[in-house]
């Protein structure tokens, strides 16, 4: 509370010297608040200060706050302080966080300044770009260390002190033969209990865990669950090592698979966050939302066909919103389970099957649960044993069907090598909704006789 307070005031103290064109006063705050603090404090600023502000902040502010914030806002700040300052801006940052930052950058700008960056710099770039995005090629980094299977320990140890500043990751260094090739890795604790003049093969760990450039994301995510990373090398077709993936990306890779995970369980196919105007909060979630509407309808399509069964009995309609939600919930359960187990580990046939016998025993000891347990609530309420075997059959059929449908259906996309995780909550719900009243009313329609 009291940092929002600090906060609030700064930002009022920011206001007044841009009101008095005080600007180096607006250098010396951002100068002293912490990097968070300035993207804060910025993101809430009327926008009609933002833009004299950002025109006189120093380059080294800007490079920090820019990697701070978010896209859509580096963009503005980029454009708002015009191409000349931008560039100067932008040669101030890392590689790699240029490298994301380009692939939403207009590209005659992005060619614009690779002209004028270092000519090795702006070949590596190029290439990161060249990879598909939420590839391991896109994500990975060049500042590592390695030495050639010649090196002895004592000039491996050399070069680690060389580059120790340079390197984002100290923990290996990378073995490499004369064509590039990955033979193995040195420990750091390793390099250092070991003789200087034994050579670096003795030592080296040979069975090297490493992904290849087009790898996507959420296949590196399941490597770092399975291994203990501290660094992913990155190698081409030949084998070639021509990037790592370091522990903060590998955090940033798991954070935002997990973010679009919960955004397709939710039917939300782009990213909605606290700063999203309503307007495209919207028209982001709309799409999901007509298609599920229309999706809807065959479930009154399916109530009028069976209304001469609800009109004869209409203790029916009590329990059809039971049905419906809990042959819903079942279902998005099961669907939570198959698409956490899917980051873990590969489907074969063989697990796809030994997990749908699973969930049908799951499905089953559920069903019969519930289902004697609305039977009896049901029998007692409206005093007619036909009527609770039906609610308590119906459940019962309704929980299997559902915990099947949240199974099958993202093992199916899986399989045709598409996201499960799209397989959201509302469809699985929706869909489920059908299959339940269809079981219901056809089973009503079956004991009419004995329920009037």
């Amino acid at each position: 509370m009291l940092a929002k307070e600090k906060e609030k005031e700064l930002t009022l103290s920011i206001i007044d010297h841009i009101k008095n064109e005080n600007f180096d006063e607006v250098n010396e705050i951002f100068h002293d608040c912490g990097p968070e603090t300035m993207a804060s404090i910025i993101q809430h600023l009327p926008e009609r200060f933002r833009g004299a502000m950002l025109e006189h902040l120093s380059h080294s502010t800007l490079a920090g706050l820019m990697q701070k914030v978010n896209i859509k806002l580096q963009l503005e700040i980029l454009s708002k302080i015009g191409p000349d300052a931008a560039n100067r801006v932008l040669a101030l940052l890392d590689v790699n966080f240029l490298t994301r930052l380009f692939r939403h950058y207009p590209k005659a700008d992005v060619d614009s300044f690779l002209a004028e960056m270092e000519l090795s710099k702006a070949e590596y770039v190029r290439k990161i770009l060249e990879y598909p995005e939420n590839t391991a090629g896109s994500m990975m980094t060049n500042r590592y260390v390695t030495v050639h299977t010649g090196f002895t320990v004592g000039q491996a140890a050399e070069k680690l002190k060389t580059f120790a500043l340079y390197s984002e990751s100290l923990n290996h260094i990378y073995v490499v033969n004369e064509e590039g090739r990955l033979e193995g890795i040195v420990p750091y604790r390793d390099l250092i209990i070991s003789e200087p003049g034994e050579n670096v093969t003795k030592i080296m760990v040979e069975k090297v865990i490493s992904t290849h450039v087009l790898t996507k994301r959420d296949e590196i995510v399941r490597l770092l669950q399975r291994y203990d990373f501290t660094a992913l090398p990155v190698v081409n077709d030949e084998e070639v090592l021509v990037g790592v993936i370091t522990f903060d990306d590998m955090v940033t890779t798991i954070i935002h698979e997990a973010g679009e995970d919960i955004s397709k369980l939710s039917a939300l196919n782009k990213e909605i966050d606290f700063d999203t105007k309503p307007v495209s909060a919207a028209i982001r979630r709309l799409p999901w939302l007509i298609a599920l509407l229309f999706i809807g309808l065959v479930s009154g399509t399916i109530i009028s066909r069976f209304e001469e069964t609800l009109t004869q009995v209409v203790a029916l309609a009590f329990f059809m919103p039971l049905i419906a939600g809990m042959t819903g919930n079942t279902g998005t359960q099961s669907l939570a389970v198959v698409v956490r187990g899917l980051t873990k580990k590969e489907v074969d046939m063989k697990t796809a099957v030994k997990l749908l016998w699973r969930e049908f025993r799951v499905s089953l000891i559920i069903g019969l649960t519930c289902g004697m347990l609305i039977a009896i609530i049901a029998f007692i309420w409206q005093h007619n044993i036909y009527l609770g075997i039906v609610v308590g059959g119906s459940l019962l059929l309704t929980l299997i069907i559902g915990t099947f449908a949240g199974t099958i259906i993202p093992l199916i996309l899986y399989k045709f090598n598409m996201d499960p995780a799209v397989a959201s909550g509302p469809l699985i719900t929706t869909v489920n909704d059908i299959f339940s009243l269809v079981a219901y009313f056809s089973t009503a329609t079956f004991f009419l006789s004995k329920l009037t």
